[in-house]
């Protein structure tokens, strides 16, 4: 290992909504995590890893702070606290025009008494001005005083070098967890089902993709083409249809979507299929849970 090497878990929590993923993909430089203008698009810690000669920083989205209604955020609410345990460095994300609830309040209490590093991250500073963001300042500053306060705007890639820059002051010494050039410890599967589901989260309102996961079913890696084969499950009988649309329009729009985007995202070719199948009540079931990836 080279001498002053720094390394360490730079985990990202916070409310619904702020911003979480965007600042990540902007930390890491790659388009890791879901983003839409929908709260809870999150559902897994997924990790993404940035080195440089002297340090390796290996960032966690994680799920938004949640009171969980069923299983399934409960899982997730438990990746937000797992984060809190293993984290070298916290990044905790608000914006200029949150309100706290009592889910956040136990979550920032709990960052208050850890004696790990923090920096509270003021996101979406664009739609907000000087005095409103003083206040905010001034606010967290009082709330969490051992944290260093950065205001940023992640849409616009203002300041998120000042956050990589406060990260590295508090990163501590030791040895890369990860071989160079390692970008991220999630299979390519996993990127794959999240694009689809991204898909879906900007194609259909209401419930509907908040009761949907997706299974890769098969993936195959050839020299100029992928060939992924994919299952849509939805929580009841009645949102198949919606899924798959008049005379399936609805299911060829995602998949042509969700197609171009792993094109980008791999750069190659994809042949992708698409099913839809129901599993009954999934998001309260632990062995679908665990199928899926939430429980270990």
């Amino acid at each position: 290992m080279k001498e002053n090497f720094k390394s360490g878990f730079v985990n990202i929590i916070g409310n619904p909504n702020v911003g979480k993923s965007t600042l990540m993909n902007a930390l890491v430089g790659e388009r890791l995590s879901i983003i839409t203008a929908k709260a809870q698009t999150t559902r897994h810690r997924i990790m993404g890893i940035v080195g440089g000669d002297d340090f390796q920083i290996v960032y966690s989205d994680t799920p938004g702070i949640l009171r969980p209604n069923y299983k399934l955020q409960e899982s997730m609410m438990g990746f937000v606290t797992g984060a809190l345990k293993d984290a070298d460095v916290i990044l905790y994300v608000t914006d200029t025009v949150e309100k706290g609830d009592e889910a956040s309040e136990e979550i920032i209490e709990k960052v208050r008494l850890s004696a790990i590093p923090t920096i509270v991250v003021i996101n979406k500073i664009d739609l907000s001005n000087q005095a409103r963001l003083e206040e905010l300042v001034a606010l967290w500053q009082e709330r969490l005083p051992a944290a260093r306060v950065v205001p940023v705007s992640a849409l616009e890639g203002f300041n998120v070098g000042g956050v990589f820059d406060t990260i590295m002051s508090l990163l501590p010494l030791g040895a890369p967890y990860y071989e160079e050039g390692t970008l991220t410890d999630r299979p390519m599967r996993f990127f794959a089902s999240e694009i689809i589901r991204e898909k879906i989260f900007l194609n259909y309102d209401k419930e509907i993709p908040y009761s949907v996961e997706i299974a890769i079913e098969e993936y195959k890696e050839e020299p100029t083409i992928d060939r992924i084969s994919a299952i849509i499950y939805v929580a009841r009988d009645s949102q198949k249809g919606i899924i798959i649309g008049h005379r399936g329009e609805m299911l060829k729009k995602v998949g042509t979507a969700a197609r171009l985007e792993l094109e980008k995202f791999l750069g190659k070719k994809v042949f992708l299929q698409l099913h839809v199948k129901v599993d009954e009540g999934w998001r309260n079931s632990q062995r679908s849970l665990r199928r899926y990836g939430y429980l270990e």
